[in-house]
């Protein structure tokens, strides 16, 4: 006959306890870290904003949660067009409104372009977000937002924030001929993408040419504006690039491919990288998305304006654009048009044609 150990009482509700404990803390999984986006959109800029943003729902991987700063007349379009993309479950976001520190606001919001100089204040109105990828109205994403956000993780600890330069050959540069200010490196900085560390923004103090004490953030903008308000063509980008001329160790570089713009490629090619691996973020400034001057780029904006989100309409995207490209080869950047789906076809095949567990 076998001899049966009965547990106590006590001792079992312990051994439960225990288990249940290592139960769910083994079970536990954190939720995926966020990919915090903002834009600044004024005028007729809507549609443009509401494109770029479906650019980045349509291949990004991680949730994205948008900060958007509008004029208070385009609020309800946006709201109306982001929640009836709510069905996506992939993306919150939130809309502010544009303001500016009331002292100046006037001279602030008259900076460049309407509202343009709201991104120098991003890091004092985003308190609680410790990172950020600022862009322009006019760029579409032709690979992940999490491929750019990436990048974070290369800055060394000086690095604060992240531009690609605003040329890359100094014979057509516009900083390197025209600048009557400082500015980064050999031809400046292009602040239409731009990436943030904003724990490390908040917390820095920068070198000037002011005063021989260094200023955070939000004591230097004022400053800078009042010395150089005369000598400043392109506003905030013109702020940003006198900052970073006094303060070059703060700023990581990313080549051309990641904010590839009509100077790249309107007096022949001129970015490497995207001859070698294709563009990554496509940035239509001088309004070529709207225009005729640029029909490589105009081809690129429509095709992801018309596209819906369903998987198939994704993929049929491509050939229809790659016969548009090829209307375009009267023009230089018409002649290099794979160079504009080369990233995109790549990204489409990682994101929509692997099987469901795999993506």
């Amino acid at each position: 006959m076998v001899k049966k150990h009965h547990i106590p009482v006590n001792v079992l509700t312990l051994l439960e306890n225990m288990f249940f404990f290592l139960l769910r803390y083994s079970l536990k999984i954190e939720p995926p870290e966020k990919m915090h986006l903002a834009v600044v959109a004024c005028g007729e800029r809507l549609e443009e904003t509401l494109t770029m943003l479906k650019s980045a729902i349509i291949f990004s991987i991680k949730p994205l949660q948008f900060h958007i700063f509008a004029e208070d007349q385009l609020h309800d379009s946006f709201k109306d067009r982001l929640d009836s993309w709510s069905f996506l479950q992939t993306f919150n976001y939130t809309l502010y409104p544009i303001t500016f520190p009331s002292e100046n606001a006037a001279e602030w919001k008259k900076l460049f372009k309407p509202c343009a100089s709201q991104r120098l204040f991003l890091p004092l109105i985003l308190k609680e977000v410790d990172s950020l990828l600022y862009v322009d109205t006019d760029i579409l994403f032709l690979r992940p937002v999490d491929d750019i956000w990436s990048l974070l993780k290369k800055f060394n600890s000086t690095q604060i924030a992240a531009m690609a330069p605003e040329h890359e050959e100094p014979r057509i540069g516009w900083y390197n001929r025209f600048a009557r200010h400082p500015y980064y490196g050999k031809t400046g900085v292009n602040s239409g993408v731009m990436l943030m560390n904003m724990t490390r923004m908040r917390r820095k103090y920068f070198k000037n040419d002011m005063t021989t004490v260094h200023l955070k953030w939000g004591d230097i903008l004022m400053p800078l504006l009042k010395k150089y308000k005369l000598n400043i063509t392109w506003g905030d980008q013109d702020l940003l690039n006198i900052m970073f001329f006094h303060n070059p160790e703060s700023l990581f570089v990313f080549p051309c491919q990641w904010n590839y713009r009509p100077d790249h490629c309107i007096y022949g090619s001129n970015c490497q990288e995207a001859e070698d691996e294709g563009i990554f973020i496509l940035h239509g400034n001088r309004g070529v998305y709207h225009d005729d001057k640029q029909p490589a780029f105009r081809a690129v904006y429509e095709a992801l304006r018309n596209c819906s989100f369903e998987d198939n309409n994704i993929r049929s995207l491509l050939k229809p654009l790659e016969l548009e490209l090829q209307k375009t080869v009267h023009t230089y950047c018409g002649k290099i048009y794979k160079i504009f789906i080369k990233q995109l076809m790549k990204s489409i095949r990682d994101r929509y044609d692997r099987p469901p567990k795999e993506r």
